[in-house]
């Protein structure tokens, strides 16, 4: 019969069950929407690129590699990790002179990027020698020599200063006054913003604070000279010295080290996030397709009664999906373009990526997209469709009229398995400690999840049953309510499963941020003990802390230089590098204690120096150190170093959680100015020359207003997958309550009136999204609990408003979901 053909029922379903397939195309577009965001993040993080500009016109750069690279294990089990380095590394400036005799080469320029102040301004300097592949060109004067620089219009305006003038600079070697040999036009390669200084080539690594070290090896070709041939032989001059070559837009990201950052930020989103994230969605809409299917099993149970064989029966919910997902699929990619550009433009605003760099759209995040929101409606349609297939024709209608009241043998084994899974890792978590408990408390919601979905049936029975001893005495349309779900459990079990996911992620991410940023600010107000802090934007004068301390009525005064190191973390064969805060301390550590309380848990801060560092708790378990062990990190630039550890302290996450002299931080930075001056004694007014003071109090609530305008990252997680799991809940609600026209039909034809079907819908909402809210949140617990007190020593810190609106948000959805499809429905 062509009636029965495969595609003719599919179409026919579609057609003449359009609310059912709407419930499916939603879920698999918004599935879609989320997998092509993420992917586009994706593929722009793998294909990000920054076109040169300041070697624009050097065909070859030579360069350190700008990556820590941590090798786990051995033999077949060997892994390597790559990490951006937190701050510049640099290659000897002798490598120049190698490079100069490559046949081919015209020159070969050391270059240099330092920050210069002056009278409180600051502004860039260079080597003179890079204005042969930059472009700069003297209006007048003539080349600086040891002891001259020459400045351009905006840093001559600046400074009030022609040529002839002294000027006098502060830079890593400390102040100095200057000649000024002549004024320049900055070349293209020079004009990144601000104002800018030439020094003489020889001076420069001192006063950028590297001696011997340039920032790279400029390579200048003769004409006719093959870029090929002459990175070769660069190359092979320069094998051996640490050095790599670049061509092409790689030199983009040698003068670009933000873009090594953003690459790790795009991945990480597009890729870990997105497979969360995609995860999510694939569950989701999986569970929105075996729902349609299961809606549909009294015509799977008529058309199996009159003939239809258990393959036509297969192969039409085949077809369903072949119908469905790929149009869905289309509909989601271009609001997830959409996506791709606002979370992309976040990121860019916010710092987080170079704005050379471009958001990359091509075919393969879509074609991913797509074919992921088919697969997943073939295997849901095929697993739900599995049993309407095989059962016998004789026993289909009698079936389809029942709900099966045990699940299978299967699905319960593995939701028990998961269930399991998840409380194994809720004690592990609970026994470890730093980032061994938050890793094992990742896995804790998505098992939870998954023992929710695949237990949905007993979950939902229990619920009710719970829920019929709560609403006892509260009237027929509650009791009804209650006998509804309890009869029905696997309907309850899909509008739930959606509910608990949304309330499970979105309170796990948004809590976790609370509760960093709470201890956190408590840690810093706390460790914080000076009278006075003093900033400056462009950092602090080379002197300040020696000027500081010669103001009447100051006892203490230490300069601090705030940047990042790698430290190696996790136990076992699992380990990787985690940035870490790194503060360099001028003083002695006895000196330190007195303007700031660290809350040392063993050990002491006096015996800080040259190879011995004091390091936070956290870190330090997770590092697997104590006091007297010796701790293998990065320095900023990528110098590895085994410092010994001879204090332990417990405000690391407040405050920074390595501290170490200043003398080994300064020569692996790119600015050696100070960031903070802390001083107790004295008064504001006689420190308002060395920059902005501010009291302990203004500047911890300072440091905490620039903690949340960085929460946004897991604000925004939280949406896109609480949002994705409420519109999913809606969805599943209102798929159901249109399935049941019927029954409401029947409920009015034996009496009912339309106020009591109504009832008895709020209150079936109402269970719903109760038992939604209190399941999600207890897998929430269980997932920030051992998390945060692996992370910050202390339980999950949650604000009751943003509790109550996520509690508050998933009842009234629940509700509306349940509400305005019955009123419809009751209206014909």
């Amino acid at each position: 019969m062509r009636t029965l053909a495969p595609n003719g029922l599919a179409r026919a379903a579609v057609r003449f069950k359009p609310a059912s397939f709407a419930g499916t195309f939603v879920a698999l577009m918004m599935a879609s929407l989320i997998v092509s965001a993420c992917g586009i993040l994706l593929e722009t993080g793998i294909r990000a690129s920054v076109p040169p500009a300041r070697y624009a016109k050097a065909p070859v750069v030579a360069a350190a590699d700008q990556y820590a690279h941590f090798v786990m294990g051995s033999g077949d089990g060997r892994s390597e990790e790559s990490v951006p380095l937190p701050d510049t590394a640099r290659v000897d400036t002798a490598l120049a002179g190698r490079a100069a005799r490559v046949p081919g080469v015209r020159a070969a320029v050391a270059d240099f990027t330092f920050p210069v102040r002056q009278g409180g301004r600051s502004f860039t300097g260079h080597g003179w020698g890079s204005h042969a592949f930059t472009g700069t060109a003297l209006r007048s004067g003539t080349a600086p020599r040891a002891g001259e620089v020459v400045l351009d219009a905006a840093a001559a305006r600046a400074a009030r200063a022609g040529v002839g003038d002294t000027v006098v600079l502060e830079t890593a070697a400390g102040r100095a006054r200057f000649r000024v040999s002549g004024l320049a036009q900055a070349g293209p390669g020079d004009r990144a913003g601000g104002p800018v200084g030439w020094f003489a080539d020889a001076r420069s690594p001192a006063l950028a604070g590297h001696p011997g070290k340039a920032d790279a090896i400029a390579v200048l070709a003769d004409d006719g000279t093959d870029t090929g041939a002459l990175a070769a032989g660069v190359r092979k001059a320069l094998a051996g010295s640490g050095a790599g070559v670049h061509t092409g837009d790689d030199r983009g990201a040698v003068e670009n080290h933000g873009l090594g950052y953003a690459k790790e930020t795009l991945t990480g989103l597009g890729g870990s996030f997105g497979g969360v994230a995609a995860m999510v969605a694939v569950f989701t809409a999986a569970g929105t397709v075996a729902l349609s299917v299961a809606q549909r099993a009294r015509e799977f149970a008529l058309l199996r009664a009159i003939g239809a064989t258990p393959r036509q029966i297969r192969r039409a919910v085949a077809a369903e999906g072949l119908l469905v997902a790929p149009v869905a699929g289309l509909a989601g990619c271009l609001p997830g373009i959409g996506l791709a550009h606002w979370w992309f433009g976040q990121l860019e605003d916010r710092g987080a990526i170079p704005e050379p760099v471009r958001l990359h759209v091509s075919w393969i995040p879509f074609v991913v997209a797509v074919g992921t929101g088919l697969l997943t409606a073939l295997a849901a349609g095929w697993a739900a469709g599995r049993r309407p297939a095989r059962i016998k024709p004789g026993q289909a209608l009698t079936e389809a009229s029942l709900e099966r009241r045990r699940p299978g043998v299967i699905r319960t084994t593995l939701g028990l398995g998961a269930l399991a899974g998840g409380g194994f890792l809720t004690v592990l978590a609970a026994r470890s400690a730093g980032d061994d408990a938050a890793n094992a408390a990742l896995g804790v919601v998505m098992l939870f999840m998954l023992a929710v979905a695949l237990l949905g049936p007993l979950v939902a029975r229990l619920c009710a049953a719970l829920s019929g001893l709560l609403l006892r005495g509260l009237g027929a349309a509650a009791s009804l309510a209650v006998a509804n779900s309890r009869t029905n459990a696997r309907r309850l079990a899909s509008a739930l499963t959606p509910i608990v996911l949304a309330m499970a992620f979105a309170s796990t991410l948004t809590f976790l941020h609370t509760s960093e940023s709470h201890v956190a600010a408590g840690q810093l107000r706390a460790g914080i003990i000076a009278d006075h802090v003093v900033t400056h934007p462009a950092g602090l004068s080379p002197g300040s802390v020696g000027r500081a301390a010669r103001v009447p009525g100051v006892r203490a005064a230490v300069g601090l230089l705030d940047t990042q190191v790698l430290v190696p973390v996790g136990s076992g064969g699992d380990r990787w590098l985690q940035d870490a805060a790194a503060q360099g301390v001028s003083g002695s550590g006895a000196r330190l204690a007195e303007v700031q309380d660290l809350d040392v848990r063993d050990g002491g801060l006096d015996r800080i120096g040259g190879g011995r560092i004091a390091v936070d708790t956290t870190l330090a378990a997770s590092a697997g150190v104590a006091v007297g062990d010796r701790l293998p990190l990065y320095l900023p630039d990528g110098t590895r170093a085994r410092p010994e550890v001879v204090a332990v302290y417990g405000r690391g996450l407040g405050l920074p959680a390595v501290t170490m002299d200043r003398a080994s931080l300064a020569a692996h930075v790119s600015s050696g100015f100070d960031s903070t001056l802390l001083v107790r004694g004295g008064d504001a007014r006689d420190l308002a020359p060395l920059g902005e003071v501010a009291d302990g109090s203004g500047y911890a609530a300072g440091r905490s207003a620039g903690r949340e305008l960085n929460a946004w990252a897991n604000y925004t997680m939280a949406a896109v997958l609480g949002g994705f799991a409420a519109v999913a809940a809606v969805n599943t609600l209102v798929m159901t309550v249109l399935d049941r026209r019927r029954e409401l039909g029947v409920l009015r034809l034996v009496g009912a009136t339309r106020r009591q079907v109504m009832g008895m819908l709020r209150w079936e909402g109402l269970l719903v999204a109760g038992a939604g809210v209190v399941l999600g949140t207890a897998i929430a617990a269980a997932t920030l609990i051992p998390m945060t007190r692996g992370l910050t020593g202390e339980d999950p810190y949650v604000p009751p408003l943003v509790y109550a609106a996520f509690a508050g948000g998933a009842v009234g959805l629940g509700m509306l979901a349940v509400t305005l499809p019955a009123r419809a429905a009751l209206r014909r």
